[in-house]
């Protein structure tokens, strides 16, 4: 089979190479995979959040290597250190709720019945994970499923395959065993026909809509569940109320932010009237204190994108959207690392509307559009007007207030006076386009096991 190359975002050469799997060997390792499952459920509670927190806990001390092959393989400046802290945290508040969550539910216990709720590992978990934060996506799924007793099959995107096999090694240097976490690289015909002839007893995928679209068909007809989490167009709110500082500082992180390649990154923002001006001046700003540059580099706080087509995809939208009338604020030639691939400079613009792709198609890259609007009810119409629904910010001194206008968004989760943020305790879900399904808090769980219900009488 041909090699799938890893382009690295850095100087462009090819910095890693696999060989796909055939589906010989793919369907041997789905079958090693389900062969393993009843003995590794088979271990107790204890066992099992002992050697998947030991499996972290290696990944942490393999922190120099694993950072380094970040900023190679998606171009992550290497000042930021990974993604140890959001991994450690959801490990931990994964592990210490999995007694409380997993526990039978007791509705009777006499002497007449024994009635409870279980809840049961669904068998092979499949996870195809996603290149924007490698680690951090696998993991959302990867503990809670190992924890509740299911195993693992993860297939990880090309930009990133050495995640993966970092991850395996991590977990089985700890005492996982080599058939209950399988790392595996797969090409697309391959991937689908192991879903199509139900290999797997849950399809976890992050990524395009386009390629939830294609796990969908795959998995017609087989009752196959998948968790599907598909980007997102994240709006920002900013109301008269708001604090303007914390306001600009927040949400062009939040765009920013690893070349703005987060699923819940900031895309557009809306801002009352009253303080337009102020948070544009302040915006542009801020942006022009980022630095471009090599990864490697310590005062490069903007890496390149992970592949010079996600970049130009982001070229495109910004020049389409000038040729419409948007004003570009950000001067390249504050950026000269910009060399016209992979790296590329951020850009604010205003004077735009939604007839632009750039407000609503997913950018996935550094760039974010600015609108003024003129109260609640015209932002709340500007956020809902989009094919999208993962998180939405809004910006204001009183918890009612944004829980009321909350209430009124199509998204899966309610930021007030924060954003690009996943709390462990809530559930990470998406409406709309941004697919189906959850990850995180107790209902992650509720994703990687099925209700199983005992009514047990005596006679």
């Amino acid at each position: 089979m041909k090699p799938i190359q890893l382009i690295s975002p850095v100087d462009g050469r090819v910095y890693a190479e696999r060989t796909p799997l055939t589906l010989e060997a793919a369907q041997a390792a789905a079958a090693r995979a389900k062969a393993a499952q009843k003995g590794w459920a088979a271990r107790s509670l204890e066992d099992r959040i002992a050697l998947v927190k030991a499996g972290v806990a290696r990944l942490n001390e393999m922190k120099d290597v694993v950072v380094e092959e970040l900023a190679w393989q998606m171009g992550r400046p290497t000042r930021f250190g990974g993604e140890y802290g959001g991994v450690n945290a959801r490990t931990d508040y994964m592990s210490e709720i999995a007694a409380k969550t997993l526990a039978p539910l007791v509705i009777e216990d006499s002497d007449s019945f024994r009635r409870y709720l279980a809840r049961e590992a669904l068998g092979v978990v499949f996870i195809v994970a996603p290149w924007n934060y490698p680690y951090l996506t696998t993991i959302n799924t990867l503990v809670p499923a190992l924890i509740a007793g299911n195993t693992v099959v993860l297939k990880h995107a090309s930009q990133t395959m050495l995640v993966g096999e970092r991850l395996a090694q991590a977990f089985h240097e700890a005492g996982v065993p080599a058939d209950v976490f399988q790392n595996v690289v797969l090409d697309h015909a391959t991937t689908e026909t192991l879903i199509k002839a139900r290999a797997f007893n849950f399809v976890n995928f992050t990524g395009s809509v386009g390629g939830g679209a294609a796990m969908e068909r795959a998995a017609a007809g087989t009752f196959t569940p998948l968790g599907l989490e598909l980007g997102g167009k994240d709006p920002g709110y900013v109301r008269a109320d708001a604090n303007l500082d914390a306001a600009v500082d927040t949400l062009m992180d939040g765009a920013m932010f690893n070349a703005g390649q987060c699923c819940c990154g900031i895309e557009r923002i809306y801002v009352h009237e009253s303080l337009y001006d102020a948070f544009v001046e302040k915006a542009v700003a801020w942006v022009n204190t980022l630095k471009l540059g090599n990864p490697f580099d310590a005062s490069s706080t903007l890496g390149p994108m992970a592949n010079k087509r996600f970049a130009q995809v982001v070229r495109d939208q910004i020049a389409e959207a000038v040729a419409q009338g948007a004003k570009a604020l950000i001067d390249p030639a504050n950026f000269p690392a910009d060399d016209g691939g992979a790296y590329l400079a951020p850009q604010i613009l205003v004077n735009v509307d939604h007839s632009m792709r750039v407000m609503m198609e997913e950018s996935f890259g550094p760039v974010v559009g600015i609108m003024k609007v003129k109260d609640d009810e015209e932002a709340i119409a500007l956020m809902n007007d989009s094919p999208y629904g993962l998180t939405a910010s809004v910006w204001t001194q009183d918890y009612d207030t944004a829980a009321a206008i909350g209430a009124r968004i199509e998204t899966g989760t309610v930021f007030m006076n924060r954003a690009d943020y996943l709390d462990p305790a809530l559930c990470w879900t998406g409406c709309k386009d941004t697919g189906r399904g959850g990850s995180l808090s107790y209902l992650g769980f509720h994703s990687v096991t099925r209700p199983k219900s005992y009514h047990l009488k005596k006679v």
